[in-house]
């Protein structure tokens, strides 16, 4: 019989943006709040971009991939189905740990795709439902960045103004005001000065691979400091094995398993998942039972379905002069939403944000990522191809909007293990013609773009596998209990007391970076939730 420990009035799963976000605003009613993290604190005593060997570690010890880093709260994933691998982290502040930083809302347009376009399904909120989550999210995570974004509603903007544009910056924004594209000073969770936990930034454009600083907008900094402080518990090295159910059909807690193999149970009035979107069907798969056979909240059938991973591509201009693009953030130092509306004429429906960065130092110059593998350099002009990228080079990062298919999913491998016997997940994931026709034009803009800014020369990477770094849609948000997981609260239809506050619930990714609106979800999900505390259906 595994230990059981004293019930919480909340029990999250998962101490990334979404569950930091929902454990501040639990706590500050004085709801007894428990999280179970898979993951540890991060070391960042092995984040060494003040070493010289920083370019030779950082894929060791900050490696996105799952399967290659293999650290003692990794799951392995099967992805021999998918055409991008899946990146994330598991640890206290999740993948924010290695995000690079960029802080976008979603578009107005983003939450009305089927009312606008035809395609996929509208969301069951708006834009201004979300605007005083995203400018509240926007305070607590220190973002730097200017108001007025031409593409953008009216509003407040980010607390922190925007890092210099430096001498690539400069280039493609003269470059777009002589194309009449739009562009502007880019939204990042990175500190330009002191704020709460959050140090200045020293722009060294290392901030993917462990931010040595503590400039980052990282949940671990920003967030679980003051939230441990507040009386959050914070439980890490948990790996939670399967969600229990009741014979009234909610869920009782979480059985869980430490770092010695010693099963636990942890009950709560409520349970909110915020474990991504592989992580959180996952665990709604392998807790299937007798009345849910299927999975928890699988009524629908769409648990795991409609995965969305946002196809990505990167398109780096070569100039003859020293642009510092080693340095900086990355981060993103400027944007683009020239193109992200549909235009029919295209011959695709929706679009992608641009985001101008760094492309590192010198081993930076020889990865896959941004030139891609196609691209190497290696060979007889091995130094010369070093010299003519390094310092002199400008990278447009450039997020597709992935539209939602049933067939893109996450499903539980039959064969595949993680190291507690736990199923893995396995992706199957396809590009669809629309991405791929989206991309492809994107990429001539893009590179238009730098060519107009003075490039000499262009590489373009037209599909990086390593870059599924957004997870989302695989528990989609609606109204309708026969199409959709949850409603607009994140609440599943199926058991009241379960709820779902991460980017798995999306009904479509937009073509932004997520991390903001996952944030801002999280946070309206969580004020409602306390709202409506005294009507919550609870375990007798």
């Amino acid at each position: 019989m595994p230990g059981k420990e004293l019930a919480a009035d909340a029990l999250i799963i998962g101490a990334g943006p979404t569950g930091a976000v929902a454990a501040k605003r639990l706590a500050a009613t004085g709801m007894r709040v428990v999280v179970l993290e898979q993951g540890d604190w991060p070391d960042y005593t092995k984040a060494r971009a003040d070493h010289a060997d920083f370019e030779l570690t950082a894929g060791r010890d900050w490696s996105a991939n799952p399967n290659r880093r293999q650290a003692p709260a990794d799951y392995p994933i099967s992805d021999e189905d998918s055409d991008i691998s899946a990146v994330l982290y598991n640890a206290v502040g999740g993948s924010s740990v290695l995000f690079a930083a960029h802080w976008q809302r979603n578009m107005p347009s983003d939450f009305r795709v089927r009312s606008l376009d035809g395609v996929a399904d509208d969301w069951p909120l708006t834009y201004e439902d979300l605007e005083p989550y995203y400018e509240q999210v926007e305070i607590d995570f220190g973002i730097s960045g200017l108001a007025g974004d031409t593409a953008f509603p009216p509003g407040k903007g980010p607390p922190l103004p925007p890092p210099p544009l430096a001498p690539m910056g400069r280039r493609v924004a003269q470059a777009h005001n002589e194309l009449g594209w739009h562009w502007w000073p880019a939204p990042n969770a990175i500190a330009t000065r002191s704020y709460g936990n959050l140090k200045e930034c020293t722009q060294r454009a290392t901030c993917m691979w462990g931010c040595v600083e503590g400039a980052k907008g990282s949940a671990d900094k920003t967030h679980w400091p003051d939230n441990v402080s507040s009386g959050v518990q914070l439980v890490t090295g948990a790996r939670v094995q399967r969600l229990e159910v009741n014979d009234q059909g909610l869920v009782s807690g979480a059985t869980w398993i430490d770092r010695e193999r010693k099963e636990h149970f942890q009950a709560a009035d409520v349970t909110i998942l915020g474990a991504n979107g592989i992580g959180t069907p996952r665990l709604l798969l392998v807790s299937a039972n007798e009345q849910f056979p299927d999975g928890l909240a699988n009524s629908s059938g769409l648990v795991g379905r409609r995965l969305m991973m946002h196809p990505f591509g990167t398109v780096v201009g070569l100039f003859d002069e020293d642009l510092g693009s080693s340095r900086g953030v990355w981060g993103q130092h400027l944007h683009s939403l020239e193109f992200y509306e549909t235009d029919e004429s295209r011959g695709f429906v929706r679009g992608a944000k641009w985001g101008l960065q760094p492309t590192g130092g010198p081993v930076s110059m020889t990865r896959a990522y941004p030139w891609g593998e196609e691209n190497a350099i290696w060979g007889e002009r091995f130094h010369d191809g070093i010299r003519r990228r390094l310092n002199r080079s400008a990278m447009w990062g450039i997020i597709a909007e992935d539209l939602p298919d049933d067939e893109n999913r996450i499903v539980l491998d039959p064969d595949l293990k993680d190291g507690d016997g736990i199923a893995a997940p396995k992706i199957i994931y396809r590009m669809s013609e629309n991405s791929y026709r989206l991309l492809e034009f994107h990429l001539a803009r893009a590179k238009e773009s730098l060519e107009a800014a003075g490039a000499v020369e262009t590489v373009i990477a037209p599909l990086i596998r390593e870059t599924g770094w957004h997870l989302l849609g695989t528990c989609k948000m609606g109204n309708d209990p026969k199409t959709s997981v949850v409603n607009a609260w994140g609440q599943t239809h199926d058991i009241p007391n379960l709820y779902i506050f991460d980017g798995s619930i999306w009904p479509t990714s937009s073509g932004m970076n997520p991390t903001a609106t996952i944030a801002a979800m999280a946070l309206r999900c969580s004020d409602h939730l306390v709202k409506e505390r005294q009507q919550q259906k609870v375990p007798t």
